[in-house]
């Protein structure tokens, strides 16, 4: 089926905000309506997401929908401000224009929404609001809880991905709108914008445990709210996998779960391989619910997921071993608990008995533990795997089985229980799993980072008493692999997990006893089951015109001064934060550059010592029009506050257009 795209469609509020669309139409449209599918996201339809709109939006077109691409209100071509992620009136707006969609002669009133990431988010959200016209969602690399699962904190601990987030939507929120769409009162527009630009990595810093700000929006505060059927994707590279078995087991929708490889890419596109065919996978789903017909979609298992197999654990991995797995039903009564003691002498001893022997081991690990983890969040770039953690597991407890007799296939969330006690009042500590091959090599498998002041909840985190033994039960990140027969399993405990998460104030001395390992192991007949499991190879509908102009370079390093003490992380992207270099896209005749440096020290035995510098430049050019975006965000710390400086600015045509400066004072607050 031939289609049609209207570059720039108005949506009129009941405010009289007007919101910026991209339409996808299907041929012969006047003469019978046809569900519609929304994607409703901040990036900017006309050049931030233009090359992965077109390839899924026009498959999903000549499969017989209209596709509605809209730039959220204050961003793209969209009127009003952004002032910050998923608010109330970010999701009032949606349902007006799904309200909007559904009223439309084209449309048949069976409306679908979809999105990764932010639209990943907020599709949930908007389905938990219930507009009458939204039939079913997709959801692809989001989370029920924006505390425990997204880019800012993890296990009560500050990401150092939340000034990278920030600062990179600083820079895209200061991108002009484009005239041809805007009108005259383009420049304006984007004036305003930037007088009004927020400080997005210090707006979320200020709410650091889980409170009324991360609650909103956290289906998890009630996930009977959703009516609609729900498909949730998810990826092991990525860091947006752990909501997906909590979302099948806390549903009671219709729903399906995909878990592959993937870094955060949509799963057509799928890296580390293998990629599969999601946009036949996702017009199954929205034939089912959009379109009443039985595609069998259904009768598949309620979770699809790839057992990842023993990789060499290098920087790089373009495509990861292993196969797909079926189960019928999640919680899933195949997978049962697998036990182990932890020894005082390195052992993993499966048993399950949990007698206490009380004998006590000690750790204080460098503060720049944590070099071999990789990226918090995968993106499918080269260098951003966690690496051999044998260079950094001579700074943690560590805590090994004897060669593995038979095969141990894993899906689920590992769990640790210990009891722990601590010198310092506030500390952390990073608990990793890993699968030790037969030349010693240790592939990370899952982990988790922990602020201990957290044990009891992350609502309200109290100081530890020195000395005091506390119980510490966690789940580690959900994982699914094999452990081969003659490999060992790892379990490594630290106290640090640096340049991912910013130290604690105090160099902390923990002490652990009583400790067991839980894993959730595959039973029965694994292979028959998973026999079930299959998907299309990938496709893609017609790609956007693009001249490329030059190879991204990404270069990624550390290093160490044997003089001073000090410790460097560098990443440094040019031509493309994400690999994609610099390109022109053809069709509006617009050059694109994106370039991003991180820049992260710490001292090993001095937690207050890190410094973050985050410098940015972003370039867009159109015929003899040209902008430059600079920006430059820093970060340091004492035992009582955060220190958050920020600086923008904007030049058209080689003039300084504007320009915006912050600088924060953020009182620690058990963090």
């Amino acid at each position: 089926m031939s289609f049609k795209v209207e570059e720039n469609v108005w949506i009129s509020l009941s405010d009289g905000c007007n919101l910026s669309a991209r339409i996808w139409f299907p041929d012969g449209i006047k003469d019978h309506s046809v569900p519609a599918i929304l994607e409703y996201i901040p990036y900017r339809k006309a050049d931030g997401t233009r090359i992965r709109d077109e390839p899924m939006h026009s498959y999903f077109c000549e499969a017989g929908y209209a596709c509605v691409r809209v730039d959220m209100r204050g961003s793209g071509e969209s009127e009003g401000l952004l002032e910050d992620e998923y608010l109330k009136q970010e999701q009032d707006d949606a349902l007006e224009v799904i309200a909007w969609i559904a009223r439309q002669d084209w449309c048949s009133g069976s409306v679908g929404m979809m999105g990764k990431s932010w639209g990943g988010f907020n599709c949930l959200q908007v389905a938990a609001r219930r507009p009458p016209a939204l039939k079913a969602i997709l959801s692809v690399y989001s989370t029920d809880n924006r505390y425990t699962d997204d880019i800012h904190y993890m296990g009560g601990c500050l990401l150092n991905d939340n000034l990278w987030w920030g600062s990179i939507m600083l820079a895209f929120q200061s991108r002009p709108p484009f005239k041809e769409f805007s009108g005259e009162s383009w420049r304006e527009k984007w004036k305003e914008r930037l007088e009004n630009l927020p400080f997005f990595p210090a707006l979320w810093l200020k709410h650091q445990h889980y409170d009324s700000y991360w609650k909103h929006g956290s289906i998890c505060e009630d996930y009977s709210s959703i009516e609609c059927p729900v498909m949730v994707v998810g990826g092991w590279i990525d860091s947006y996998t752990n909501a997906v078995p909590r979302l099948l087991e806390h549903l009671t929708v219709p729903r399906k779960g995909i878990i592959g490889p993937w870094g955060h890419v949509y799963p057509h596109d799928g890296a580390p391989g293998p990629a599969i065919g999601f946009l036949q996978e996702a017009v199954r789903w929205w034939d089912q619910w959009l379109k009443g017909t039985d595609t069998g979609i259904m009768n598949e298992p309620m979770l699809r997921s790839y057992i990842t197999d023993y990789v060499k654990p290098e920087a790089t991995c373009s495509c990861m071993p292993g196969n797909w797995s079926a189960e019928e039903k999640w919680p899933s009564e195949e997978i049962q608990p697998c036990y182990f003691a932890i020894k005082n002498c390195g052992g993993l001893i499966e048993s399950s008995n949990s007698v206490k022997d009380n004998v006590v081991m000690n750790i204080c690990a460098p503060q720049s533990f944590g070099k071999a983890a990789g990226e918090w969040m995968g993106t499918g770039c080269v260098g951003e795997m966690p690496v051999d953690q044998r260079m950094e597991d001579g700074g943690a407890l560590v805590f090994e089985t004897q060669p593995l007799e038979n095969d141990h296939q894993i899906l689920g969330f590992p769990e640790i229980n210990i009891e722990f006690s601590s010198d310092s009042t506030i500390a952390q500590a990073v608990i990793i799993l890993s699968d030790v091959s037969e030349t010693g090599e240790a592939m990370r498998i899952s982990y988790h980072p922990f602020n201990l002041t957290h044990h009891t909840g992350h609502e309200n985190p109290t100081l530890l008493e020195k000395g005091t033994w506390y119980e510490l039960n966690m789940k580690l990140n959900c994982c699914g692999h094999r452990f081969v027969k003659g490999h060992k399993i790892r379990l490594s405990l630290a106290t640090s997990y640096w340049p991912m998460v910013w130290p604690a104030p105090y160099h902390a001395l923990l002490s652990f006893r009583n400790g067991q390992l839980k894993l959730p192991l595959r039973v029965g007949n694994c292979r028959s089951r998973d026999e079930k499991v299959s998907f299309a190879p990938p496709v893609q509908g017609q790609k956007t015109p693009l001249t490329s102009l030059s190879a991204g370079q990404l270069l990624r390093y550390s290093m160490e001064d044997f003089i001073t003490g000090k410790k460097t992380y560098i990443t440094d992207a040019e031509g493309g934060v994400f690999g994609e270099g610099v390109y022109k896209l053809d069709d509006i005749n617009c050059i694109v550059a994106h370039n991003l440096k991180r820049d992260l020290s710490i001292n090993d035995d001095d937690p207050l010592s890190a410094r973050y510098a985050l410098t940015q430049s972003y370039k867009m050019e159109q015929h003899d029009w040209k902008v430059d975006i600079d920006t430059r965000t820093e970060m340091y710390s004492d035992q009582m506050y955060f220190y958050l400086k920020g600086h923008v600015r904007v030049y058209e045509n080689g003039s300084l257009f504007a320009e915006r400066s912050w600088d924060e004072s953020i009182l620690r607050n058990l963090v």
